[in-house]
């Protein structure tokens, strides 16, 4: 399979997981979510329960505006009720139905559901109150008032007496007191079911009896009474002058006590009412239990679904691992054969040739494998065969060199001797010729001797005799072989160079080095205004030699090829002055062997100045700092 079409196959793999993975992930959550707002509209049921008792209550209270509620809060019960069994809408979101597994629990409810209903709707049909007992209540209470009044003019009436009727005054105040107790216990039992006023209003009503019996001297024995303190009491009889607020004390109490009697007896609210509302309390907390059975199991029948989920959701993460895993391994396996083109390529940047790639496979790579032995053995080919012809260069040069040398050297030594006159003077005209002669043999010699240097440079054989030299007087033996013709051109040229400054260097090849700087400054600038300055600097381990001119400058563009062999800015203008173009190569070479730099900045007409480097220790350039 083509690497691209399998790299097209797998992204296919991993978008289907990715997509697989979003549709369960967004389905579980979408059923969690649902599932989680139907149990809480289970929960919701408990406190429909109470509104519907609160509801029954009140409507048999009297409160008939609370029947449609009562009605609508059924029909809801019913309808969630419904809901959660099938799956259907609450408060308009959507409802799941209830798990198979919590069936029986949702029979329960219901069940329990249909007696709650009937008996909160006996509820509210049936009167909250006894219609006699509320009679008698009204009459109490509007009758105490009058009681308590009388009981005090009865106070007031025995206070003229003397002290014989001690025991009525205190029998009075006791009554008076009794019929404040009477009043506030009656109240008691209108607002609420206080069984303990109900307990007080009888020991009250047999207070109330006791004391105006005494009063009257009528014996206690009708009342039924079989408290050992309840005895009558044998009083003096009351004069007639102030017994008249007792007899009227008698008569209302006479009528106000079979009320009393009522109340202490029988419930404000209707027994058949309390049975149901009994009943319908009871059913209620069946009703909740049965609730709370369907949401506990529900919860738990969910938080074990939840843990299925859980495992389903670690397989699925499981596969999704194993499948990324594979992927990778694949992708690993058919990427490895790049990492074996990359280490051949470095192979290659080292300079070895030849290595190839084992890898066969019908793909891409197997392709850029066959290319690549193809192209390294192309490569070794022509790298044998550019050997070979730079072996036969280096021997035709060497040859050539040394064989246009050996002519030149006599034809030298003849021109000097004709000049010389030791073969009979010359002419003028003849002197000339012989000096032309001599000049071009000297010209050549200095181009083969040059060639011979690059040549060395290039073979890394170029040797160098280093001595601990100050470059101050290297500087001005170079200036001194320039001298007759800075006469000549009336120039300025001057050695600012720090005499105290000694690096190792190869005089000879330094002051060759100088020599071809200073020739070409000589070339670029004008007589009579020209000048030549060259000065020094010292830089951290290295020293610094700048020769710097006035002259023509050179173009931009010219620059970055200048110390390139052969390289001219000018043809013309070198045919005019002369040159080979490998000077500042040669002194390129010169000053790296030395372990230095060197550098060219000019601008057309500003002149030009050449910088190059020599470390002032002896050591390697890879070493200096």
């Amino acid at each position: 399979m083509k690497i691209v079409n399998k790299i097209y196959f797998l992204v296919g793999v991993l978008i289907g997981a990715a997509i697989f993975n979003f549709i369960i992930l967004y389905g579980t959550q979408n059923i969690t979510g649902a599932e989680s707002y139907t149990i809480i509209r289970a929960g919701d049921l408990k406190a429909k329960v109470e509104t519907i008792a609160s509801l029954a209550t009140s409507i048999a209270s009297g409160n008939t505006n609370d029947r449609p509620i009562l009605q609508d809060e059924i029909v809801d019960f019913d309808n969630n009720l419904e809901s959660l069994k099938n799956g259907g809408t609450i408060r308009g979101q959507a409802i799941i139905p209830m798990p198979d597994e919590i069936t029986p629990q949702y029979e329960l409810v219901k069940q329990s559901w249909n007696s709650y209903r009937t008996e909160a709707s006996r509820v509210q049909q049936l009167a909250k109150y006894d219609n006699e007992v509320v009679t008698a209540l009204n009459y109490v209470l509007g009758k105490n008032s009058e009681l308590i009044l009388t009981t005090n003019s009865l106070v007031r009436g025995l206070e003229e007496l003397d002290r014989d009727y001690n025991a009525h005054k205190e029998i009075a105040a006791q009554l008076h007191e009794t019929a404040k107790k009477l009043e506030q216990d009656a109240v008691l039992i209108s607002i609420s079911q206080d069984q303990e006023a109900r307990n007080r209003i009888h020991e009250s009503r047999l207070a109330f009896d006791i004391g105006i019996r005494n009063l009257l001297g009528v014996p206690l024995d009708e009342l039924g009474l079989q408290d050992a303190d309840a005895k009558s009491k044998s009083l003096v009889p009351i004069p007639r002058a102030n017994s008249k607020s007792l007899g009227e004390l008698d008569e209302l109490w006479e009528s106000t006590r079979v009320r009393v009697k009522t109340l202490e007896t029988r419930s404000l609210q209707s027994d058949e009412f309390l049975k149901s509302l009994s009943n319908l309390n009871s059913q209620r907390g069946t009703l909740l239990k049965s609730i709370d059975t369907l949401l506990d199991d529900w919860n738990q029948n969910r938080l074990d679904r939840g843990n299925e989920g859980q495992l389903i959701a670690l397989s699925i993460i499981g596969a999704d691992i194993v499948i990324f895993v594979t992927v990778l391994v694949i992708i690993r396996k058919s990427l490895m054969p790049l990492k074996m083109i990359i280490h051949a390529l470095s192979r290659i940047k080292e300079g070895i040739y030849g290595e190839k790639i084992e890898y066969a496979a019908p793909d891409e790579i197997g392709d850029l494998a066959s290319s690549f032995n193809t192209m390294t053995e192309t490569i070794m080919t022509k790298e044998e065969e550019s050997r070979r012809t730079r072996v036969a260069k280096d021997e035709f040069l060497a040859m050539i060199t040394h064989e246009l040398k050996t002519p030149l050297v006599p034809i030298q030594g003849y021109a000097d001797i004709l000049l010389s006159g030791h073969l009979g003077s010359l002419t003028d005209k003849q002197r000339e010729r012989v000096s032309i002669i001599k000049s071009s043999a000297i010209s050549l010699l200095q181009l083969i001797s040059d060639l011979l240097d690059v040549q060395k440079i290039e073979l890394g054989q170029l040797k160098m005799k280093k001595t601990m030299t100050d470059i101050h007087s290297t500087v001005s033996k170079s200036i001194q072989i320039f001298q007759p013709q800075i006469d000549e051109y009336k120039i300025k040229v001057e050695n600012t160079v720090d005499k105290n400054i000694v690096v190792p260097h190869d005089t000879e090849r330094i002051m060759q080095v100088l020599t071809n700087l200073i020739k070409n400054s000589l070339k670029a600038i004008k007589p009579n205004t020209g000048s030549i300055r060259i000065h020094s600097a010292e830089d951290g381990n290295e020293v610094r030699i700048m020769i710097t001119d006035n002259g023509t400058g050179i173009p931009p563009e010219k620059q970055a090829n200048l110390f390139t062999k052969f390289y001219q800015v000018d043809a013309s203008l070198t045919r005019e002055k002369g040159g080979s173009g490998l000077g500042l190569s040669i002194c390129r070479g010169i000053v790296e062997t030395h372990g230095g730099r060197i550098a060219l900045e000019s601008a057309l007409g500003q002149g030009t100045t050449v910088t190059f480097s020599l470390p002032k220790y002896d050591m390697p350039a890879d070493r200096l700092v």
